[in-house]
């Protein structure tokens, strides 16, 4: 775990912005699954006090990023085969309906969007990106399909998903990065075009067969890589941008999400 001090939170409302510091630094890989969230570490890392810690750590719970309970230590969490079903079996069905929606609804300034994003995706990869920024355009990509569908109760229900999403990616992508990085810029712009194709029967068919599989490959993914031994443990996190801890070790079972 990275020992580097967090940012000092600005004050708009300190309970949100804990609760943006912390997510972040989960998001960025520095609170891994499973790494315990010490109220008064981190009242004294941002520079606030312990009851607007405690108040940020309350939103994160309920987003699902973090687990406690009475007289337990608060952990981010660590994704659990159960975790998995229930959370990606939710995105699929919603990301099928916001990506037939989106093409019919997509205007041509949206789907630019997308494939600026695909296209920053590749430059980023081509640098040695790291994943916790590949995730973070991959998730950029997924929200503009949601933002293309123009359904706001649809971007709402996305939205209660969407930091349990992002974790269990990290988590995946951590123990098994090698096919990610190899899959995440293809078959997100397969994802675009088909969305640029148009309308008909066959297209609609083809995507929307084609936004299930991309859920239910990184679903198959993560339900393989817990059921490893060493499987639900956080170590060797791929955040660097090498390609990390899984060349040769199982690796093929991954997928861009």
């Amino acid at each position: 775990m990275n020992d580097e001090p967090l940012r000092k939170a600005v004050r708009r409302g300190l309970a949100d912005e804990v609760a943006d510091r912390v997510r972040d630094a989960v998001f960025d890989g520095r609170f891994p699954p499973g790494a315990p969230l010490r109220e008064a570490e981190l009242a004294a890392s941002l520079g606030v006090s312990r009851g607007a810690v405690r108040e940020g750590l309350a939103r994160l719970q309920h987003e699902g990023l973090i687990r406690t309970g009475w007289h337990r230590p608060t952990t981010v969490v660590a994704a659990t085969a159960a975790d998995v079903e229930e959370v990606y079996r939710v995105r699929a069905a919603l990301d099928r309906l916001a990506t037939v929606t989106a093409m019919r609804r997509a205007t041509p300034g949206r789907l630019d969007e997308l494939d600026r994003l695909v296209d920053e995706m590749a430059a980023e990869l081509a640098a040695g990106a790291g994943v916790p920024r590949l995730l973070a355009l991959d998730m950029a990509f997924h929200d503009r399909i949601y933002a293309a569908a123009g359904n706001s109760r649809l971007t709402e229900a996305w939205q209660t998903l969407r930091s349990q999403v992002f974790l269990f990616q990290l988590q995946r992508v951590s123990l098994a990065g090698g096919q990610y990085r190899a899959l995440v810029v293809d078959e997100h712009r397969e994802l675009a075009r088909l969305l640029r194709a148009g309308g008909g029967e066959e297209e609609h068919e083809r995507l929307d067969r084609l936004a299930a599989e991309h859920v239910d490959t990184a679903r198959r993914s993560l339900l393989a890589l817990l059921a490893q031994p060493d499987g639900a443990q956080p170590g060797g996190a791929d955040t660097d941008g090498t390609g990390g801890t899984d060349a040769g070790t199982g690796g093929a079972a991954a997928a861009a999400g």
